[in-house]
């Protein structure tokens, strides 16, 4: 049996505090400090609510009629909703089913190809970014700035922008989700650059090898999982960036979406829901199993 841990009587307790009264005094000072951060964040949270005039009884009333829409969207559909006596006989027109299908593929080939376009462009200015691989100062400085503009620009922005310079359709969807994702990238590169072990790069240049050599035998070694992981994450999170840039007309399932909401037929838009989330699950499934693969190790034999 496990002995039950009992807590430090008062008199022991001040044995301790004079036996050690740095680490009390430390640890008085990291409560000061907490409560001296968490106060002005406290202040501001209930400003906010105030200055917005955020209502909670809108809040209330907002949940009663939410479950008004959870009711009109089931059960999902893609067939003719107008025939509620003869459900299943409208699930048997599978042209709607195709349409949806085939946007759905259009929203992860945008997803996919604006991804892999980005990390790819990212891996040169995301060493260009990194300090202990950039010696000169202004051109750190300006490369870091350079991503932290592109960046600031939400996708959906960049997807309104592409739209108007190519046209609409999934070439604008692809342009917007590479744009926005190459300074994303550019920037978890370069810290995960920055946070890799110098010893194996003190190493290759001790035996003659030169900058490049470097870069390819002690700096990607290690930082490979990591970018690795990074691109598949943010792959399952452009799937969904990507239905939404739809709607705006960048191509994909958001359009369809966009149009199901406007005409209020529920059943379908949840339908619609479900295949983006289907899609995601997939998404993550496999992500798991190449980063494992990756890693160099099975998924059961990591530890918990």
């Amino acid at each position: 049996m496990t002995p039950t841990r009992q807590s430090p009587t008062r008199d022991e307790r001040q044995r301790l505090i004079l036996a050690h009264p740095l680490l009390f005094r430390s640890g008085n000072r990291q409560l000061i400090k907490l409560a001296a951060w968490l106060a002005p964040a406290l202040i501001a949270f209930c400003f906010g609510f105030y200055w917005l005039d955020i209502s909670w009884g809108r809040v209330w009333l907002g949940l009663g009629r939410l479950g008004e829409f959870v009711s009109l969207m089931l059960p999902p559909t893609y067939g003719d909703t107008n025939a509620p006596f003869d459900f299943w006989r409208s699930l048997s027109d599978t042209t709607k089913l195709w349409i949806y299908l085939q946007s759905l593929a259009e929203t992860l080939a945008i997803a996919f190809l604006g991804t892999f376009i980005a990390a790819v462009c990212a891996i040169p200015i995301g060493f260009l970014a990194a300090k202990n691989v950039m010696a000169n100062t202004i051109l750190h400085f300006l490369t870091r700035r350079f991503l932290d503009t592109v960046r600031t620009v939400d996708t959906l922005v960049w997807a309104l922008i592409w739209i108007n310079v190519v046209g609409l359709g999934p070439f604008a969807g692809i342009l917007a989700i590479a744009t926005s994702n190459f300074g994303l990238f550019g920037k978890l590169y370069s810290e995960a650059i920055e946070t890799a072990d110098t010893k194996p790069v003190e190493g290759i240049l001790s035996t003659g090898g030169s900058h490049l050599h470097t870069v390819r035998f002690g700096l990607l070694p290690q930082i490979l999982p990591i970018i690795v992981s990074q691109i598949l994450y943010q792959f399952e999170s452009n799937t969904r960036s990507a239905t939404i840039i739809g709607i705006v007309g960048a191509g994909g399932i958001g359009q369809h979406l966009y149009e199901q909401i406007k005409i209020l037929e529920w059943q379908h838009v949840s339908f619609l829901v479900l295949l983006v989330l289907a899609a995601v699950m997939m998404i993550d499934f496999i992500s798991v199993r190449v980063r494992f693969a990756i890693i160099g190790i099975k998924q059961g034999s990591v530890a918990p």
